[in-house]
């Protein structure tokens, strides 16, 4: 079969290099940095003899095998762990080998962390099945597999399923060519390794490392080589090829491709007989143990553009192969009946298929080619709307032109697919009527390519015009430009707690997981129902519609105490009405696998399912203690959770909220300690908060002893509701060491029972004022503020008034302001005013004679 189904159909690669998982903390900025992997997910080495440079995996003799034998089988459970194993996240790094061979039985190792109860993997694509696992370690697995002979080509996800949890996703890359190892020495063309042609080489590019392979061949074979390096998603690996003959000449270099992205590949007619030596390195001469490679080298068909680039499901198309060496085929493909959206397609020729897809689009609207000339507005090729206009930007300055008749308030979307194509060309787009008047255009709406939705302004012809943004050009520069009608479209997905880490759903038997599925909606706004289809054997989910205006809602997994441990990948579809149109969309998970400066996405992994699985006991649950009352706007809620724990179990328990709604802010986490059953979170909501009823989740973590494993709480509901009341305060100025009155004007908005306590927080130091009393009659609250000699005298506007409501015994608390408070020195004495007068003495009296003294004494001794 040339085409192969892809995993998603909306838009899937909206940035320059396509969308690819690793969810190992990932980090790689410029050329030879690498994962920074868990510490303890460091591989352990494979068994052989040591040297100097550590080989990549030597792998078993492999066999062929029938279809028969294959069909079904999609993986392997080995054993089962009782309740005393306490759950943990297993994490994986890579897989030795790094691909296989469709057709064949092989063994294959997965390297991570915490993989020693390691029971099942889960493919994201089918045609690989595990005939056994064996857990050889905490670090290593492996796993004996037999892959189909029509297994899809390219790279699938996978992850490990531990009893215990699920891993994060890595990629296995399939292909249909024999697997050589790469040979040390071989690092100078006198130390080649000769290799064979039509094989996929295996091998590693330390740092300053050259690999350098010789192949014979015969004038005019036409020789093709593809690596795959950082579309392993293992590091930030970019390659650089080179082949050159036995006088050491280039005949082709490449570095990046539109087709391989940061990868490269080539094709080329062998000048004459003789050997030619392929080299591969780093384009910076950087590289690391994790720069892992697969080199193809062969009479493959690498083609660099597939032409026409459009056709419709169900459909058998012919199609147009143009490799890099010039050379030009023709295919006849049979397309599914179910494709849409962007579709990888395999060249195929002489048995032989690309190592990497083409990509075509695929939907329901009438295909229209390019007729050249068509540069001049006079020349476009018509076509009716719908439609899917394929055409090259056949050499550079060309321009190409359709005409199109529509009629006013008609509204359309113009998208350019042309990167997405993984063609070169970066598109630039222009509507104008049929006189040459611009209407509209645009350049880099999607990535490099261009989209604009067209409102049509008058009846009559309509010319949209496509080039290339530098105006570049040649056979290569394909696209298929769409312009169809406006309709709803839906797409989920499931917004990560943590950046770059992608969700999925590790039930512990007996216990619950929450997590987020979000919205994406496009041109409509209805309530969406969700369906989770196939779930693990023993869990059950709780879910609510998403109602209108809504993104994104809780969804709580719950699994049966009784279940076992199984997993499985799981669809999400989601379904709504708009009239008498039915929408659906299905899930979008990207997983993020290489990162470069400032986490800028290099590659990730898009799939249309996620993983979810019952696993072993968990030793603690938790549960949110459910409030009796609202949240006010404006108020602060204590969220209290508590814990049940198994005896002897003292890890700490770090929670955090789901989500939190609209308007509400909660710490990132909270630590429960170990030695305790309850924890508040303080819930704020701002005087903006939606008011209405949410239902909120809280999960925890702890390590129970071999990791870390995550369990929720139930869904809870939470009411906002608006305050009781409404208060207004006064400015207020004092002198230090003074008191004085501090009355805020009341406005009960709802009424409420009996007395709400009153009291002024944020004051100033040494000030202070007693709480006070209100009720639903109250007009103002009257404090008595008294400064101390010693408060910092400005101008304080950080007085707040908290009032406290009590329903069915539990505190609503209100938080008003801010206030005003003006603190003052008191006047100190002028330093320039006059002296005060004082009053004059009085005049002195005369003295006394001696002979007056004996007389007034005389009289003061007689008797009266």
């Amino acid at each position: 079969m040339a085409f192969q189904r892809p995993s998603h159909s909306l838009r899937p690669y909206h940035s320059r290099f396509h969308d690819h998982d690793i969810s190992n903390k990932v980090r790689c900025g410029s050329h030879g940095r690498q994962h920074e992997a868990d510490a303890a997910a460091k591989p352990v080495s494979p068994p052989g003899p040591s040297s100097a440079r550590q080989l990549p995996q030597r792998e078993p003799q492999r066999k062929p095998l029938g279809m028969a034998a294959l069909m079904g089988l999609a993986a392997a459970v080995v054993s089962t762990f009782g309740p005393e194993l306490w759950a943990a996240s297993p994490t994986l790094q890579r897989t030795v080998p790094p691909g296989i061979t469709r057709g064949t039985e092989v063994d294959v190792f997965v390297e991570g962390a915490r993989l020693d109860d390691a029971q099942e993997v889960l493919f994201y694509k089918p045609g690989i099945a595990v005939q056994s696992l064996t857990a050889e370690s905490a670090n290593r697995v492996k796993l004996h597999v037999a892959v189909a002979p029509d297994c899809p080509l390219g790279d699938v996800g996978l992850r490990v399923r531990t009893a215990s949890g699920i891993s994060n996703l890595i990629t296995l890359s399939v292909g249909a060519l024999p697997i050589v190892d790469e040979a040390e020495p071989n690092s100078k063309p006198e130390e080649a390794q000769a290799i064979p042609w039509n094989v996929t080489i295996h091998g590693v590019i330390l740092n300053e490392d050259v690999d350098v392979f010789r192949i014979d061949g015969k004038a005019g074979e036409v020789l093709s080589v593809e690596v795959e390096g950082l579309r392993l998603g293992k590091t930030f690996f970019d390659p650089y090829l080179a082949v050159t003959d036995e006088r050491r000449f280039v005949l082709a270099a490449v570095d990046d491709h539109p087709v391989a992205r940061q990868d490269a590949c080539l094709s080329m007619k062998l000048p004459a007989d003789g050997p030619y030596f392929i080299e591969l390195r780093e384009s910076a001469f950087g590289g690391s143990d994790a720069s892992r490679y697969r080199l193809h080298v062969g009479r493959f068909p690498r083609p660099t553009s597939v032409f026409p680039t459009a056709a419709k499901p169900g459909e058998q198309v012919k199609l147009e192969w143009l490799d890099a060496a010039g050379q030009t085929w023709e295919q006849q493909v049979s397309l599914p009946g179910d494709a849409r959206g962007t579709l990888p397609v395999f060249a195929e020729r002489e048995s032989l298929p690309a190592p990497s897809p083409n990509w075509l689009r695929v939907g329901e609207w009438e295909r229209t080619i390019e007729v050249e000339p068509n540069e001049a507005i006079e020349q476009a090729t018509s076509f009716t709307a719908p439609a899917a206009l394929c055409g090259r930007i056949g050499a550079p300055g060309d321009q190409d032109r359709y005409r199109f008749t529509a009629k006013k308030g008609e509204v359309w979307d113009i998208r350019v697919y042309a990167r997405e194509l993984r063609s070169p060309l970066d598109s630039v787009l222009d509507i104008s009527r049929a006189t040459g008047e611009g209407v509209a255009g645009n350049d880099d709406a999607v990535g490099p390519d261009s989209q604009i939705r067209f409102t049509v302004p008058d009846d009559g012809d309509y010319v949209l015009s496509v080039r290339d943004q530098l105006f570049n050009g040649g056979p290569n520069y394909t696209y298929c430009m769409e312009i169809v009608p406006v309709k709803p479209q839906l797409v989920l997905s499931l917004p990560e707690l943590t950046i770059f880490n992608d969700i999925t759903a590790a039930v512990p038997c007996s216990n619950r997981l929450a997590i987020m599925v979000a919205a994406q909606r496009a041109d409509f706004d209805g309530e969406i129902g969700l369906e989770f289809r196939d779930l693990p054997a023993g869990l059950t989910v709780q879910a609510g519609n998403l109602p209108a205006g809504v993104g994104a809602v809780p969804v709580l997994l719950t699994a049966d105490a009784a279940a076992e441990p199984n997993g499985r990948l799981v669809p999400l579809v989601g379904q709504s009405t708009v009239g008498d149109q039915k929408i659906e969309g299905r899930l979008r998970q990207r997983t993020s696998l290489i990162r470069g400066q400032n986490d800028r996405e290099i590659w990730n992994y898009m799939s249309d399912r996620f993983a979810a699985a019952v696993t072993a006991f968990a030793p603690f649950s938790i549960e949110i203690v459910q409030p009796k009352v609202p949240i006010v706007q404006g108020g602060t809620m204590p969220l209290k959770i508590a814990a049940k724990r198994n005896d002897g179990v003292t890890a700490p328990i770090e929670l955090r909220m789901l989500y939190n709604p609209p308007g509400l802010s909660t710490p990132t986490t909270v630590t429960m300690p170990g030695d305790a059953s309850e924890v508040v979170i303080p819930i704020t909501a701002t005087p903006q908060a939606a008011i209405g009823r949410h239902q909120i989740a809280v999960l925890g973590t702890a390590d129970a002893g071999a990791g870390p494993v995550t369990v929720s709480t139930q869904l809870a509901e939470l009411e906002v509701a608006a305050p009781f009341f409404a208060l207004e305060f006064p400015s207020m100025a004092l002198e230090q060491g003074q008191g004085g009155p501090y009355v805020i004007r009341v406005q009960v908005a709802r009424e409420f029972p009996g007395e709400a306590t009153a009291q002024l927080v944020g004051l100033p130091p040494g000030v202070t004022a007693e709480p006070q009393k209100l009720t639903k009659d109250s007009k103002e609250i009257a404090f008595t503020l008294q400064t101390a000699p010693d408060s910092p005298p400005g101008q304080h506007k950080s007085l707040r008034c908290q009032a406290v409501v009590t329903l069915d015994g539990e505190p609503i608390d209100h938080l008003f302001g801010p206030g005003e408070l003006v603190i003052q020195k008191p006047a100190p004495p002028k330093a320039d005013a006059p002296p005060v007068a004082q009053p004059a003495p009085p005049p002195a009296a005369p003295a006394l004679s001696r002979l007056e003294q004996l007389r007034q004494k005389r009289q003061a001794a007689a008797p009266q």
